[in-house]
């Protein structure tokens, strides 16, 4: 039996999942139906398909997408919600400057967005951030030290 998941464009918010084969839902007003196009903007994802739908002078843009190819997806990724931690993250430098601030030290208690260092690169400071909670392991770099693309500056555990 196949099962059609309807998900919300903007938000991603899961609507419904439905079997196309079985009974028509009800309409919203007795005598209503909605109406249904293709959506003008492709799909975000392979596997899904843009729908506008306008019920009742309202529009909604909606993706559907096979109910196990979904579920099937939410796996591969770990949900939205899930917080994986396999091992030590390390925070490397975006782009090569100097540190001109380091706001944590080892053994500090960080959360996702915490600001850690922050690195100068052409007159610009650039603000690094941590990537997920976590507790700082090792600070690798110090205020006043030259950093290149893609060295080690923070490791969280």
């Amino acid at each position: 039996m196949t099962r059609i998941r309807v998900t919300d464009r903007s938000t991603g918010d899961v609507i419904a999942e439905t079997d196309p084969t079985g009974p028509p839902s009800p309409a919203a007003q007795p005598g209503e139906r909605p109406i249904v196009l293709p959506s003008p903007t492709p799909s975000s994802a392979r596997g899904r398909v843009g729908l506008e739908v306008v019920v009742a002078g309202w529009r909604f843009e909606l993706e559907a997408e096979d109910a196990d190819l979904a579920g099937l997806r939410e796996r591969a990724t770990s949900g939205r919600a899930a917080v994986v931690r396999h091992g030590p993250t390390e925070v490397r430098a975006i782009i090569p400057g100097r540190v001109v601030s380091v706001a944590v030290t080892a053994g500090d208690d960080v959360s996702a967005g915490q600001r850690l260092l922050a690195v100068e690169a052409m007159k610009m400071e650039n603000e690094l951030r941590a990537p997920r909670d976590g507790v700082v392991e090792r600070v690798a770099v110090a205020v006043g030290e030259t950093v290149e693309l893609g060295d080690p500056l923070v490791v969280l555990r």
